[in-house]
């Protein structure tokens, strides 16, 4: 402002307009942004919890200080994606010390000073004291850390002392939820009868006939519906389908990729880093200082790429080998021995047998079912074969039950993880192993070793040089401003052959990614904007490796559900209704046997057997789990047959040819444990959904960020 006045008095009324000029400049986002005052914006609150507004410049200064202690411990500063994860703990404070703190103060939940000191150095220790004053290297906690940090705390610097004070306010927090949950687990009850109904359900056997039409034996396409079916389907379903703040957006982008010479450019460079890093006195430090990738100096087969695995069987100490190229990154490596671990690392592939639940019987029937499987594998039949299709694991599975390379350092359940360290060979091990997945078959491929790989590392990644993003570029702006609206957008991708036209439903307002373009996060608030409608067409916008050229498809409102929200979902329910009633009245009145009533509905209708079904794990051949269907056929008398019913994925004619009704017990505590347990695991869930529901919480802040 001194500059302002000063210009003012030397320069008279023309002087007066360049000052006004400066200060609109310097304030002029304030005054003509979106929340300004002249636009009538003003509104500054990032949103409302329980009624109580939240104004941005305390959210953002509570952010503040997480970011500060965050960089403070890091050494760096913060991504943007980092920074968003901060920004959604910083809410979700808000919501703790507004909505949550409500109940906790209803029931006098508290954490005492004498409590707090127990949890940092007493004897019942937080799990984060733990974790935060253990040996990097053991692993082990050493309580004298915590006594002389405290001893010396006041001679640290504020800002340590700071985060000290929001530490252990953070482990206060923690106590009081952890009491919160555990009065709710507590207060969980099953009562007699409902566990005596689970075990009825579970252990109760019938054997069924069914006639069975599923719904997708009739052809869609003679089915019509028409968006007054679809509106009274969603007038009589509104519970059913609640409505929220989306954007649908269709997209093409435009890849910056490196062109062959950037590729040249970069080979050149890293055969000139080689030729450094095999003179540098000090290999690690040139390493780090040199390469776009951080990898760990002492490297076991599990931090290995494949690649790596084999080449390093190679190398000879002393020597440089590379350059390796993986994807986009070319590594070169300087070999300096082997040392030994601590930890030892192993690689070892699996079956798993999955009981169907806790019963026992399930649980028998699954472990003779893997012993089956080990039997087979120690005649000769091929592993990864049965691992493919018998597997209840379905990550391993498509890889022949290969889990990788893993550390004996709890990466796996105990168990597991003792049987394959126990091996000092590859092969089969040669028994069942037990955990609380389920039954394993184990076979070791790679026997444990504590050996690590001293390895100095310079990984370069290509990168597209300005020229190539420049042309990219310009093939998007040449784009966008060739359409102005939907209509001309999809003209022009289905006349450019290179394009490839990509969709995003449903995106909420608070999204960070779309799809898998990473930080899109302006393309989320240009489809939110209140000045973008229906059918517009983006600028261009610019992310690390592509440009991208977006078009509004569609918006819902949470507080406003229309029948285009959930159009796909309704409209598969009402031409299912549609159908269930075309193919009711073709069965309605048929007399005989299932085959014969099948028979003369004529294509379509299946007849199929099932045995010795429960309520609780009941499986349909063709139909699958149909809890309509169940209830039904447990619902007749032997020998009995039913109407003509709708099921989830069908219509039903059942007949019962036999029921064993479980046998006669006093004693229900397994399976009101059982039923307990699975209640107490959602408490947590179930309470922060009714905390959350309660507070009637609104957020504002994708309005700036």
């Amino acid at each position: 402002m001194a500059l302002i006045n000063k210009i003012r008095e030397k320069s008279g009324v023309a002087v007066t307009v360049i000052a006004i000029s400066l200060i609109l400049f310097m304030v002029g986002g304030d005054l003509m942004g979106p929340n300004s005052f002249l636009t009538g914006g003003n509104n500054q609150s990032v949103g409302e919890i329980a009624g109580k507004e939240i104004d941005i410049k305390d959210f953002q200064n509570r952010v503040d200080g997480y970011r500060q202690n965050y960089e403070a411990q890091s050494g760096r500063s913060l991504g943007e994606n980092e920074l968003a994860s901060l920004r959604d703990q910083a809410w979700n404070q808000f919501i703790v010390d507004i909505a949550y703190k409500k109940e906790f103060d209803d029931l006098g939940l508290t954490v005492t000073d004498q409590e707090l000191v127990d949890m940092v150095q007493g004897n019942h220790l937080s799990p984060s004291i733990q974790q935060a004053f253990s040996d990097p290297t053991t692993g082990q906690f050493d309580k004298s850390a915590v006594i002389n940090y405290l001893k010396n705390l006041k001679t640290l610097p504020i800002e340590q002392q700071r985060s000290w004070a929001n530490f252990e306010n953070n482990l206060k927090e923690e106590r009081i939820r952890a009491k919160y949950e555990n009065l709710l687990r507590l207060s969980t009850y099953t009562p007699k009868a409902q566990a005596e109904r689970e075990y009825m359900a579970q252990n109760t056997k019938a054997t069924i006939n069914y006639l069975y039409v599923p719904y997708f034996s009739v052809v869609d396409t003679t089915i019509k519906v028409t968006d007054a079916q679809l509106e009274s389907y969603l007038s009589e379903h509104r519970d059913e389908y609640k409505g929220s703040d989306t954007r649908s957006i269709e997209y093409v982008t435009f890849p910056v990729q490196p062109a062959k010479d950037d590729s040249a450019s970069l080979y050149q460079e890293i055969k000139d880093l080689a030729r450094g890093l095999a003179t540098a006195e000090n290999d690690s430090a040139f390493a780090t200082m040199n390469s776009d990738i951080n990898l760990p100096i002492n490297m076991s087969m599990a931090n290995m790429s494949d690649q790596l695995k084999e080449a390093v069987k190679t190398f000879v100490p002393g020597g440089v080998y590379g350059p390796y190229r993986e994807d986009n990154t070319y590594y070169i490596y300087k070999y300096d021995g082997i040392r030994k671990d601590s930890v030892s690392t192993a690689r070892a592939s699996h079956i798993l047998i999955r009981a169907e639940n806790q019963s026992d019987s399930a649980k028998a029937a699954a472990k003779t079912k893997a012993e089956g499987i080990l039997a087979q594998i120690r005649a000769g039949a091929n592993f990864e074969a049965l691992a493919a299709t018998s597997s209840a694991d379905p990550g391993s599975a498509q890889r022949g039950g290969d889990l990788g390379y893993f550390q004996n350092n709890g990466a796996m359940v105990k168990p597991f993880e003792e049987a394959v360290f126990s091996m000092s060979s590859p092969g089969l091990v040669n028994k069942l192993v037990e955990s609380q997945f389920g039954y394993h078959i184990i076979k070791v491929t790679d026997p444990r070793s504590n050996t690590l790989y001293r390895l100095a590392t310079i990984g370069k990644t290509i990168a597209p040089s300005q020229s190539t993003r420049d042309e990219a570029y310009s093939k998007a702006d040449q784009f966008v401003n060739s359409v102005s609206n939907k209509e001309e957008f999809l003209e022009a991708v289905n006349k450019n052959k290179e394009l490839v036209l990509a969709t995003a439903n449903r995106i909420p307002e608070t999204a960070t990614n779309v799809n898998a373009i990473q930080n899109g996060r302006e393309i989320v608030r240009w489809a939110f904007n209140d000045r973008t409608s229906l059918n517009s067409v983006s600028q261009v916008f610019e992310t690390e490796d592509e440009y991208i050229v977006a078009v509004l498809t569609g918006k819902s409102d949470a507080d406003k559900v229309k029948i285009d929200d959930f159009r796909d979902e309704l409209t598969t329910k009402v031409r299912n209704q549609i159908k269930s009633e075309q193919i009711t009245a073709k069965l309605k009145g048929a007399t005989g046997d299932l085959e014969s009533i099948a028979k003369k509905y004529g294509a379509g209708a299946l007849v199929e057997s099932a045995t010795d079904i429960t309520l609780a794990t009941g499986f349909l051949t063709s139909a699958g789990f149909d809890p309509i269907a169940l209830g039904k056929a447990f619902g007749l008398k032997p020998g009995s047959k039913s109407d003509v019913f709708s099921g989830e994925n069908g219509v039903f004619i059942v007949e019962l040819i036999n029921k064993t009704e479980a046998p006669k017990i006093a004693d229900f505590t397994q399976y009101k444990t059982q039923l307990t347990q699975s209640l107490e695991g959602r408490t947590s869930y179930l309470a922060n959904e009714a905390i959350r529901e309660k507070a009637e919480i609104k957020d504002k802040r994708a309005k700036f960020f």
